[in-house]
């Protein structure tokens, strides 16, 4: 049976809630209302739920380890399912990217990525798919965990919900068509 696996990266816990480095996890809770997939269980350092949708199980998961080990959530779900990874898409925080802006790609480096690093270590692949979801730089002066362990400024949110919005799109979009057709519309 086809399956897909949308994985939201960030922190857990109310500390983390709205920073720039957990926006993975404030496009999966777009998703859950969009696509009706309520977060119900918890079980491998995650929280997740899934449903049926045009004939594939899709998930989407939230990894409750901390952004830095994110691939020990994401290893054992795909393990117990049987999700091949080209099936996994992974939407995080890019600082190269300016608020307001997403990119897909179907494979990549980590690009500093510690989260993206853990998956990468974790799964022994690079290629599962993604969406970028920009945050943009630190200001001068600022250290790069500082930045994305902030919130967004109130001058930035609109762009930012513009993100969110385009983002779940995206994913709605990659329920009826292949990843491909997905990139060539949102990028």
């Amino acid at each position: 049976m086809a399956m897909k696996l949308i994985v939201g990266l960030g922190n857990p816990g109310k500390k983390y809630a709205g920073t720039r480095h957990n926006i993975g996890f404030e496009v999966l809770d777009q998703c859950e209302k969009k696509l009706g997939i309520p977060f119900e269980v918890s079980k491998f350092q995650s929280s997740f739920g899934y449903r049926y949708i045009e004939g594939e199980k899709v998930f989407l998961q939230k990894p409750l380890t901390y952004m830095n080990l994110s691939g020990q959530a994401v290893r054992p779900l795909i393990d117990y399912f049987n999700i091949d990874v080209e099936d996994v898409l992974v939407v995080y925080d890019d600082l190269d990217l300016p608020p307001g802006t997403i990119r897909l790609r179907q494979k990549g480096g980590h690009g500093g990525h510690n989260g993206i690093r853990s998956l990468i270590d974790q799964l022994g692949t690079n290629e599962f798919k993604r969406i970028r979801v920009g945050i943009g730089r630190p200001p001068e002066g600022q250290t790069v965990v500082d930045h994305v362990l902030r919130t967004f400024a109130k001058s930035e949110r609109p762009d930012v919900d513009h993100s969110i919005e385009t983002a779940t799109a995206a994913i709605e979009r990659w329920m009826t068509t292949n990843f491909t057709n997905v990139m060539n519309d949102f990028n």
